[in-house]
C-alpha cells in the first residue's frame, strides 16, 4: 500500500469553502469552547494521527493562555509530524510534545495519558470497523474523568456512525454535540466522559491505520 500523499490532502485547506476546512471550524471551535470551560486549569490534550495539528495548535496560537495547556500530538506521517514541530515553534508553542510514532499502539499514549482532551479527528474513517470500536473501547484509558473526547468519521455508506454514538455510550461518554451537515458527509463528534477511568494497558495494539 503505497499511502495517502498528504501534501496533496492538505492541499483542500487552501480553500476556505472546502469541506475538509469546515470541518476544521468546527474542530476548532470545540476546542475553543473546551479551553473557555476548563480556564484556568491547566490541562492536558493528547491528539492521535493529528497530521499537521493545524486544528489545535491554530488554536492555541491565538490565546493568552495557552501555557496552560500540555499536548501531545501523535503523528507517523514524517512530514506532517516536522511541519507541526514547526508551527508549534513559529507560535512560541513551549508544552507541545510531537511524537513519530504509531498511535495505533497503546504505548505511543506513555506519559501522555490520561488526558483532558482526546482528539481523534482523522482516525475512525481511516481504520476497519472493529478497529473503532476497540479503539472506544479503549479510550476510558486514555481519559481523565470529565474529560472530552473529540472525533470524526464521514456518513459516506456504509455509515458507522450510529453504531460509533451507541458505542462511545456504553463505554461511560455522554454526547454533548454531534454535527452533521445536510450537503456534505462528514460529522464531528464531542463526548464527554461520565464513566471510571481505567489504566493503560501496555504493548497493545488498538487499530491498523489503513491509508
Amino acid at each position: 500500500m503505497r499511502g495517502t500523499d498528504w501534501d496533496a490532502w492538505h492541499a483542500s485547506y487552501q480553500d476556505a469553502d472546502s469541506a475538509l476546512s469546515r470541518r476544521l471550524r468546527i474542530i476548532q471551535d470545540h476546542i475553543a469552547d473546551w479551553l473557555e470551560a476548563t480556564a484556568p486549569n491547566q490541562v492536558r490534550v493528547v491528539s492521535a494521527c493529528a497530521g499537521d495539528g493545524r486544528d489545535l495548535l491554530e488554536v492555541l496560537a491565538a490565546r493568552r493562555d495557552a501555557a496552560r495547556v500540555e499536548a501531545t500530538l501523535l503523528e507517523n506521517d514524517p512530514g506532517n509530524a516536522d511541519r507541526a514541530v514547526r508551527s508549534a515553534r513559529t507560535s512560541g508553542l513551549r508544552r507541545i510534545d510531537v511524537r513519530r510514532e504509531d498511535a495505533g499502539r497503546s504505548d505511543s499514549f506513555a506519559d501522555a495519558v490520561p488526558a483532558d482532551l482526546v482528539m481523534l479527528c482523522g482516525v475512525f474513517g481511516n481504520i476497519d470497523d472493529q478497529d473503532v470500536r476497540r479503539l472506544v473501547e479503549t479510550l476510558p484509558q486514555l481519559c481523565r474523568p470529565g474529560a472530552t473526547v473529540l472525533w470524526t468519521r464521514t456518513r459516506r455508506e456504509p455509515d458507522l456512525t450510529g453504531l460509533i454514538r451507541r458505542w462511545l455510550a456504553t463505554a461511560g461518554f455522554d454526547e454533548v454535540a454531534f454535527t452533521a451537515p445536510d450537503d456534505v458527509l462528514f460529522t464531528v463528534g464531542r463526548h464527554r466522559f461520565i464513566g471510571r477511568p481505567e489504566p493503560l494497558r501496555r504493548g497493545a495494539r488498538l487499530f491498523e491505520f489503513v491509508r
